[in-house]
């Protein structure tokens, strides 16, 4: 570890600094596979470099994510798909949070990226989601002015579970003055759909081979968090999105909380 991090590492272990608990949080690592123009065959991943303002994880490059709101478990009478109790199963938590995360989850995705996974059945997914009267909506959901719960009631829509596979959990370090409780699902961009450069907490987006993401931040010219970098360097490892949604299916979780390792005045990140 370098700068800040260091050193607030440093001062956490040398108990100059007393741990915050951890919020509960979602991320999604939305996919698509490359088009059949792209010289490079495989899946891409959607990414956002947050904004360099942003007290936490200011200038990283992310998937879109967000803490998980108080009112995103009251979503139980808009829910399709595998029920909540077997996400909680994957991610070792109770079944009231896992549906949180998953509502989350998707709400996150609508406000950071304008695709949104939900649809007005159990076996369809809404289609456009560029007019005025859907930004109007995510416009009011990412400032709060509007509970996810009363949005999809709304529009008669159904929060698709079944579009997320678990992925991975991650524990922001003890040391972090903001911590997260952090859920990672898979999900693959809907026919129809488009993301769109909307949220006010990056400043840039891209789509990009997961491969490609690992060889630019071990370049120096990409910075992420070890979360991120490593569910890309996992996800480098298959041929296309519907090879990643299966082996989600089947992923053994494990919660990771990173801790710090002094030598001298050196801190070390470990995840093991």
């Amino acid at each position: 570890m370098t700068g800040r991090m260091a050193e607030v590492a440093l001062e956490y272990v040398r108990g100059s600094r007393t741990p915050v608990d951890p919020r509960p949080a979602s991320t999604v690592i939305l996919l698509r596979d490359a088009a059949a123009t792209s010289p490079t065959a495989g899946p891409e991943v959607y990414l956002l470099r947050r904004q360099r303002t942003m007290a936490f994880a200011a200038g990283m490059t992310v998937f879109p994510g967000g803490r998980v709101d108080p009112a995103d478990s009251a979503i139980a009478d808009s829910w399709s798909g595998p029920p909540p109790a077997e996400f909680a199963a994957r991610l070792g938590c109770s079944a009231e949070l896992a549906a949180a995360y998953v509502a989350a989850a998707v709400r996150e995705t609508f406000e950071e990226s304008g695709v949104l996974l939900a649809g007005p059945s159990t076996e369809t997914v809404v289609g456009d989601t560029t007019g005025a009267d859907w930004e109007a909506d995510r416009v009011a959901l990412e400032a709060g002015a509007l509970r996810f719960a009363d949005f999809l009631h709304r529009r008669g829509l159904l929060l698709r579970a079944d579009l997320l596979g678990a992925w991975a959990h991650w524990i922001t370090p003890e040391f972090e003055p903001k911590r997260y409780d952090t859920a990672f699902f898979v999900a693959a961009l809907p026919a129809g759909q488009v993301t769109r450069d909307v949220t006010s907490e990056s400043d840039q987006v891209t789509w990009i081979r997961p491969a490609d993401t690992v060889t630019a931040v071990d370049a120096g010219e990409m910075l992420m968090l070890p979360p991120t970098y490593l569910c890309c360097r996992e996800l480098a490892a298959y041929g296309d999105v519907a090879a990643i949604l299966d082996a989600a299916n089947g992923r053994e979780i494990r919660t990771i909380l990173p801790t710090v390792r002094v030598e001298g005045d050196q801190a070390y990140l470990e995840t093991i």
